[in-house]
């Protein structure tokens, strides 16, 4: 997981993923978009979506080596995911539009990750 290694100087340059709270520098994506999200959010290259559909206030961390085994993982809904490291709570929604698009074209519910809503079983 050295790929993860985030410098102590390059801390104030994280963001988490506002669709399945990963936690990754600003620059890994923009270089190589949301590990889990990419198919729809296209945060790769776009600086204005990775704006939009990330968040520098986040709270928590949780450092994921195989999410599939993880109770943590299952709990806070991150099992299908790829490993690394996730924001516990992430602030900010998505914009209309991105929601819109995910839930409409891709069949996927949002959940937020601020708290502000909750999963019904």
């Amino acid at each position: 997981m050295s790929e993860n290694y985030v410098a102590p100087g390059q801390q104030r340059y994280l963001r988490a993923c506002m669709v399945c709270s990963i936690v990754m520098t600003y620059a890994r994506f923009r270089d190589e978009g949301c590990p889990n999200c990419e198919e729809f959010l296209h945060l790769q290259g776009s600086p204005d979506q990775i704006d939009s559909c990330t968040s520098q206030v986040f709270e928590g961390l949780i450092t994921l080596a195989d999410p599939t085994k993880s109770w943590v993982a299952k709990w806070q809904r991150l099992d299908k995911y790829v490993r690394g490291v996730y924001a516990t709570k992430v602030s900010g929604q998505l914009p209309d539009d991105v929601r819109t698009t995910i839930e409409e074209e891709y069949r996927i519910t949002y959940i937020p990750r601020d708290g502000s809503a909750t999963e019904a079983d």
